[in-house]
């Protein structure tokens, strides 16, 4: 059997090049103020040999890694696949790549993960939310490469957060029930209610609610995953308490869209009967009638805005930005209520 050839080495790039194992380094991690023709240099050299950089010897020996560690609660809609999808547009061109773990909305899980993905020694972090458990929170705190937590403005970050305002999208949601003269709203959502985004929607409606002189009728949160089964069932159980109900804003589009398949099956007309309305502005209600009333969450745009600043801290430019960044929701007016 013939010998597989050894894997090319850095060094064996640098002495291709004619360069310094250093300098050879500093092009393959994409380091700032490496001069054009070094960096081109390198980079054919790299590439005659067919040499790869070896990320897991390059964190064993306490080096960052070209990683970005990114937790996400869940891949079961579309909501953080276009986040990601948002932050690998950003990373286009450069060496950096992503790891995804995922938390499924338990912050005990979510520290392990974080933990797990740290020994590869990533060179950033991106994660949802602004709450964590204590454990995460005190790594997160403690870390010298940067930390942009996504999809939440209600809160102080850690170090950077991109995101945008609960308060606002349950303000905007329960001002469109009332102009269009419904009284009696309920609430369904999911996941047991543990993402803490979700509740602050929840209880800023109901605020919301209270300013206009009304109440929440009545609300149901479902233990399972969201899903059009699952916002089905959180329908049928809230009518079964409160017949008589005529809106219901659900804590996502898929649950808003299970709800209008359980009032299709059931003779429930929408909006007549029954007004819906749903969160983060799907692709999928453009292909439904009555198209979905609902709030378009800027996701894409989250992923894009923390995969350059995460770039931009990375490479030392003195302009990167910090703190807390607001991104605008979309009020999508449909035919559900």
């Amino acid at each position: 059997m013939a010998k597989t050839a050894p894997r090319p080495t850095l060094r064996d790039v640098a002495d291709h090049a004619g360069v310094s194992v250093i300098s050879a380094s500093r092009v393959m991690r994409e380091a700032p103020n490496v001069s054009e023709s070094l960096r081109v240099r390198v980079k054919v050299a790299a590439t005659a040999l067919g040499y790869t950089p070896n990320r897991i010897a390059g964190s064993l020996r306490g080096q960052s890694s070209d990683l970005i560690a990114v937790i996400v609660p869940s891949m079961s809609n579309n909501v953080f696949p276009d986040i990601l999808d948002g932050i690998d547009a950003a990373f286009q061109g450069s060496s950096l790549r992503t790891v995804l773990g995922m938390s499924r909305y338990d912050m005990a899980e979510e520290e392990a993960i974080l933990r797990d993905l740290l020994s590869w020694n990533p060179s950033g972090v991106i994660i949802s939310g602004l709450e964590h458990s204590a454990g995460a929170s005190e790594i997160l705190s403690g870390l010298q490469c940067p930390v942009i937590e996504v999809m939440d403005s209600d809160g102080d970050p850690i170090d950077t957060s991109v995101g945008f305002s609960m308060s606002s999208a349950g303000h905007i949601m329960a001002d469109h029930f009332v102009e269009r003269g419904y009284r009696r709203i309920g609430y369904v959502g999911a996941w047991g209610e543990r993402p803490a985004r979700s509740r602050k929607r929840r209880l800023a409606f109901e605020a919301r609610l209270a300013e206009h002189g009304l109440s929440l009728i009545d609300h149901q949160i479902e233990d399972a995953q969201s899903s059009f089964a699952t916002g089905a069932a959180g329908l049928a159980k809230l009518m079964s308490r409160s017949p008589n109900i005529d809106a219901v804003f659900f804590a996502n589009d898929d649950l808003a869209l299970g709800a209008m398949m359980h009032c299709h099956a059931h003779g429930i007309l929408v909006p007549n009967d029954l007004a819906l309305a749903g969160f983060n502005g799907l692709d999928i209600r453009d292909g439904i009638t009555p198209r979905l009333t609902t709030i378009r969450s800027p996701r894409a745009e989250i992923g894009a805005r923390a995969g350059q600043i995460m770039l931009d801290r990375i490479g030392g430019r003195s302009d990167a930005e910090h703190g807390r960044i607001d991104m605008p929701l979309s009020f999508l007016p449909g035919e559900t209520t």
